[in-house]
């Protein structure tokens, strides 16, 4: 049976589905009698076909050799930046840490040193690591949903 009144939520689906010309039978004399019976709908289709027919027109224009090179350059750039900081705040981490653990020998193994003030130097270690492990967390997540991260000033 054929609506003849096609509803609001129907209306859209058939015009797109006629602009792109997939309407059944059964839905093209849907599509004729809404159009018939809306003045509304008739000029959206007309827009629509207006719109297509430009965009069938359209070409699009390949970007310049130079457009390319510079692309890639600053890829090659950018990747190649990213590689040198990797590997230095990889060897920074590394040297630090056996630092640390060479200092925390030195202290355990230091037996002049009162327990307290041993106990306090860990302490001194250990929150200065916690912070900065939760700073470093904060600022990578932040930096993750941060919508304005690709604003430059």
């Amino acid at each position: 049976m054929i609506n003849h009144y096609a509803s609001p939520q129907r209306a859209p689906l058939l015009m797109t589905k006629a602009v792109d010309g997939q309407l059944t039978p059964e839905e093209q004399t849907e599509f004729r009698e809404l159009l018939k019976t809306n003045p509304e709908y008739r000029k959206e289709w007309r827009e629509q076909r207006q719109l297509k027919e430009v965009l069938q027109q359209m070409i699009f224009k390949s970007p310049d050799d130079i457009i390319w090179e510079e692309y890639w350059f600053n890829i090659y750039n950018r990747l190649e930046r990213k590689i040198g900081w990797l590997f230095l705040s990889l060897g920074s981490i590394i040297l630090l840490t056996f630092g640390l653990y060479q200092f925390i020998l030195e202290i355990l193994n230091e037996t002049t040193l009162p327990p307290i003030i041993k106990g306090g130097i860990f302490a001194l270690i250990a929150g200065a690591a916690i912070l900065l492990i939760s700073v470093i967390r904060e600022k990578l997540t932040r930096r993750k949903h941060d919508p304005y991260k690709e604003v430059q000033l």
